[in-house]
């Protein structure tokens, strides 16, 4: 039987919406002279271990959550000093786009070059000295309820189980957390997250959330090169044949950049690796020219919804709250996730400290909560935002940019049209036959490289004697069904060399698991045609170790 603590509050996932949610319950707590237990579960072996991100941060929730944030020693080091936006034509031409013809939302001034991972730390810290209990490498792998079907909170995984199932020496059962509410703050595509969508039909009334494979690489370049607060983003070349998306570039502090590459995964062509793609991308004279000579230090990847306003779920039911990207709350149209997702964290622990000050014992759903959410600026600024995705996606990036910059620039979001795209992305993949195979350069290891050898630099480790934690519904149809309809996509679209069709001695194929190299991106949970994979967690601790990303 399972040993079980009690808390007023339990948040599942200490990155930027779970710990600032913490932090503003205590603050409140703190203030009003208000008993309250707080405690934060992540399943990284610390705070920013699993946290992947650009990024270019706007401080407008750091604001109100800290107004003295660098005082304090936020780490926001670098303020954005030029903003640069091409357009790539093919391997070598490319387009530089002037600001005027650039949606606002896309300008950056103001803004800051931030290591998200190193910003979840410093968070990490507050919430501790505000009084919060935070246990990382403790994974949330139950959903707990009530009798009543309301959310009780959440167990965390058993630690020490072979592969077989059985226990090993060390065995510790995972720890039930009781709470008056539980916040789902896992990011995008939360395993527990996804369950609660299904039992409570969150997502009903909204339309299909759409997600993009953001690969991001952090290299040391010559000093000589480095502008420190430059932004660079474009789109175009490699991505083509109806494939979208779009890369950045971004000069942190200490001669160091960050380069990536985000690719929708609503895709059509199962031939695409969006790693290969990224690889061949740096070659081009727009990051070749800052990269040569330099030093590739961290590798990672991870998925984000970009669905916004209009894919949207219902964030409250019984018992708890989903915020942040486990929501949906990034701004695509900015390209920026943190400060939105800080602002669910707060408007949501605002919600549940008034209702557990009102003596609420908890299992209520917390309507209060919708009518701050819509009274707030993250509200506004995701609803004028609504149609910046589907405008791409319906009309290209060339009529859709267009589109954007004259709903964004001349009427501020406020056209009195809404857009809509819901078609699930991994229903857009079509037959490997209607495709030829991409034929992508080989890794030069100067520029360009292997998944291997990249996973290896995002510091991924897993027990490797433990039950595998990507689920296959049907064992026989990544052979019976995608080897022979989609080429078996997963070899190409999982980022970190997971997914292999091996052939043994007999000359028969196998569908092969690598799972000790998984990264957490949740690519495979989204983007299987066949919806055959699911995503669970992993013995706590396990996966990356992201070092300022």
């Amino acid at each position: 039987e399972r040993e079980s603590m009690e808390f007023d509050v339990v948040i599942v996932g200490a990155g930027p919406a779970g710990l600032s949610a913490a932090c503003r319950l205590m603050q409140m707590a703190n203030e009003q002279e208000q008993e309250l237990t707080v405690c934060v579960v992540e399943k990284g072996s610390e705070v920013g271990a699993h946290i992947l991100s650009g990024a270019v941060v706007e401080s407008r929730a750091l604001d109100e959550l800290f107004p003295d944030w660098k005082e304090r020693g936020a780490p926001l080091d670098t303020p954005v000093t030029d903003d640069e936006l091409y357009l790539l034509k093919n391997s070598e031409k490319a387009t530089k786009l002037p600001n005027a013809f650039i949606p606002k939302t896309m300008h950056n001034h103001g803004n800051y070059i931030v290591s998200v991972a190193n910003l979840s730390r410093w968070l990490g810290e507050q919430a501790e000295q505000l009084g919060v209990e935070i246990f990382p490498g403790f994974a949330a792998s139950e959903v707990l309820f009530n009798d009543d079907g309301s959310v009780k909170g959440i167990a965390t995984g058993d630690m020490g189980v072979a592969e077989d199932g059985s226990e090993k020496d060390g065995y510790m059962p995972g720890m039930e957390l009781h709470a008056k509410y539980t916040l789902f703050a896992e990011g995008c595509r939360g395993s527990l997250g996804k369950q609660l969508y299904q039992k409570f039909e969150l997502d009903k009334n909204a339309d299909a959330q759409h997600y993009g494979l953001g690969i991001k690489e952090l290299w040391d370049i010559d000093p000589s090169k480095h502008k420190p607060g430059l932004v660079i983003h474009g789109s175009g070349w490699p991505l083509e044949g109806g494939t979208s998306g779009g890369f950045f570039m971004y000069h942190t502090e200490n001669n160091q950049v960050t380069v990536g590459l985000i690719v929708d995964l609503n895709y059509a062509n199962p031939y695409v690796s969006p790693f290969d793609e990224f690889q061949r991308l740096k070659h081009h004279t727009v990051l070749k020219q800052y990269l040569q000579g330099g030093k590739r230090v961290s590798y990672g990847a991870r998925a984000i919804a970009k669905g916004g306003f209009n894919a949207l779920p219902e964030m409250t039911f019984p018992g708890g709250l989903l915020i942040g990207c486990n929501a949906g709350t990034l701004n695509f149209a900015k390209i920026k996730g943190t400060h939105t997702a800080m602002k669910s964290g707060m408007i949501a622990a605002e919600t549940v400290f008034e209702a557990i000050k009102d003596g609420c014992t908890g299992g209520k759903q917390l309507e209060s909560f919708n009518t701050a959410f819509k009274a707030s600026w993250l509200y506004e600024e995701l609803y004028r935002s609504r149609n910046f995705g589907p405008a791409m996606h319906k009309f290209g990036p060339y009529l859709g940019g267009a589109f954007n910059f004259i709903d964004q620039n001349i009427f501020g979001g406020r056209l009195p049209i809404t857009l809509h795209d819901d078609h699930e992305d991994y229903a857009q993949m079509r037959p490997a036959k209607e495709f030829s195979p991409i034929d992508y350069p080989k890794p030069d290891g100067v520029l360009s490289f292997d998944k291997l050898t990249s996973v290896f630099l995002s510091n991924t480790n897993h027990e490797e004697n433990q039950p595998c934690h990507l689920k296959l519904k049907d064992s026989s149809l990544p052979l019976s069904k995608n080897l022979p309809l989609y080429a078996e996509p997963a070899q190409r679209y999982c980022p970190a060399g997971v997914y292999e069709i091996v052939e043994n001695e007999a000359g028969e194929s196998k569908f092969q698991i690598n799972s000790q190299n998984c990264v957490h991106c949740k690519t495979c949970d989204i983007k299987d045609p066949s919806q055959n994979i699911t995503w669970v967690t992993p013995e706590g601790g396990g996966g990356p170790n992201y070092p300022n990303m």
